[in-house]
């Protein structure tokens, strides 16, 4: 037998074996602020429909991951964004920098989580809305009163009893900043805020870390989210929930192609994933409002007036303002902010 015949067939062999190692080692670089410990979750989910396919996650706080992005616009390094506020991808999109794509089964949707263009330039997944997480036992020790509202807040009986987080590297920091300023306007939501300021013993740089100190016991009054508050209050710990009288800001995590990406297909399967309603049955375990319509299950805990109490919220007030109200808002107060 001639060795030419082996030969080539060996090449065949080999060069389908090395297509085949390509294809299965695809891999995606996905920013996301999703919390950590959902992750892995996420991936071996996807992952039992896509082996082929590995996501390398790049996780951090929204306003870190919002500026990464930003600095790296003429050199992209990210695949795909899954899990970063709305505000910021109105931003993003804005600047040129997203891959607009209609997701299979986007039309499932509830209409007000996917962007208006089409194809839209992101699709949202789910929505977390402010609340202030309130520690009875805490407040007891320190003869405190419970606020009703936001302006209660400024009160001098609570200095040095309330954290928030920080806007410019949390999410649920700005989506209150953004709130206070649509609800009161400008000068009268910087004067609140200034008040205010005077009783924050610290600004964090996650969302959720004002209420897991509150529901510790390490402060009385943690402006965060309510489903964490929930979620802390099931697992015995003695928050009160509460939703302040003026309303509360809201934003919803989303998903998006960057423009540019090398990978486009495997992107693409990515994101149709994350409309699926299995996915969306994912985000209800760290959400109790999500993007497909009639996937969300009663929250133990979670305030029953809260929805009606979301504002309407300016998107795009939000988006094209952000960078103007973080500068304002580091000048004013980033001193009391938690070492990053």
């Amino acid at each position: 037998m001639s060795s030419k015949p082996l030969t080539k067939i060996l090449g065949t062999v080999a060069a389908f074996a090395f297509a085949t190692a390509a294809y299965a080692e695809t891999e995606l670089t996905v920013y996301t602020a999703v919390e950590a410990e959902d992750l892995a979750r996420y991936a071996e989910t996807f992952n039992a429909s896509h082996p082929d396919i590995k996501i390398n996650w790049v996780r951090d706080s929204t306003g870190v991951i919002t500026a990464k992005l930003l600095a790296e616009r003429d050199n992209p390094q990210a695949d795909v964004i899954w899990g970063l506020a709305a505000t910021s991808l109105l931003l993003l999109k804005s600047e040129g920098m997203l891959e607009a794509y209609a997701p299979a089964g986007v039309e499932a949707l509830d209409p007000k989580f996917v962007d208006g263009d089409n194809p839209p330039a992101w699709v949202g997944m789910d929505a977390w809305v402010a609340s202030v997480c309130y520690n009875t036992v805490e407040a007891e020790k320190n003869g405190l009163t419970p606020p009703t509202s936001w302006k209660d807040l400024t009160d001098a009986q609570y200095k040095g009893h309330v954290v928030m987080p920080n806007p410019a590297s949390s999410g649920t920091g700005f989506l209150d900043v953004s709130s206070w300023l649509q609800m009161f306007g400008e000068e009268e939501g910087w004067a609140f805020m200034d008040a205010l300021h005077g009783n924050i013993a610290r600004y964090t740089h996650s969302g959720s870390a004002p209420c897991k100190l509150a529901a510790a016991g390490e402060t009385t009054i943690g402006v965060s989210f309510a489903f964490r508050g929930a979620k802390s209050k099931a697992a015995g710990a003695p928050l009160d929930i509460i939703v302040p009288s003026e309303g509360v800001g809201w934003d919803m995590e989303a998903t998006a192609i960057v423009a540019g990406t090398a990978n486009l297909e495997a992107a693409q399967k990515l994101v149709d994933f994350t409309v699926t309603k299995e996915a969306n049955e994912m985000y209800n375990t760290g959400y109790a409002v999500v993007a497909y319509p009639g996937v969300a299950k009663p929250v133990e805990h979670f305030p029953e007036n809260l929805l009606d109490k979301m504002i309407e919220n300016d998107f795009e007030f939000a988006a094209n303002n952000r960078a103007a109200i973080l500068k304002e808002w580091q000048g004013r107060y980033d001193g009391k902010s938690d070492p990053k």
